[in-house]
């Protein structure tokens, strides 16, 4: 999944979804957490990153090393500006300006809060 990151953009949303049910799952079996603990716990006590974010993350990684490198036809490949938002064909690129999924934004709130219960 990591090599492939900047590929998913393609990917429909509900592929994403049954990759995050996948892992969801896989959270729930190893820490034998019942059925009412909620999935934003796991990954937040597990410090796992939601699917999406990880894609998101691996790719910001990806195009920035690929802006920088030596070989200019990487260059020129990875530095566009992505069409609007409404336009009907994706780039990968468009990966990085897709507003988070649910499962996201309620992970990065209990991460935040642990923050400041911590500091």
């Amino acid at each position: 999944m990591t090599y492939a990151s900047p590929v998913f953009a393609y990917a429909r949303p509900d592929i994403l979804y049954d990759l995050q049910v996948v892992q969801n799952k896989f959270c729930r079996r190893a820490a034998d957490a019942p059925w009412y603990v909620k999935n934003s716990t796991l990954h937040r006590d597990f410090e796992l990153p939601t699917i999406s974010k990880f894609m998101k993350d691996a790719s910001e990684r990806f195009f920035d090393i690929a802006s920088n490198h030596p070989n200019l036809l990487l260059v020129e490949a990875v530095t566009y500006e992505p069409p609007p938002p409404n336009h009907f064909c994706r780039r990968p690129r468009n990966v990085l300006i897709d507003p988070p999924d649910d499962l996201t934004v309620e992970v990065e709130k209990l991460l935040e809060l642990n923050k400041m219960v911590t500091d």
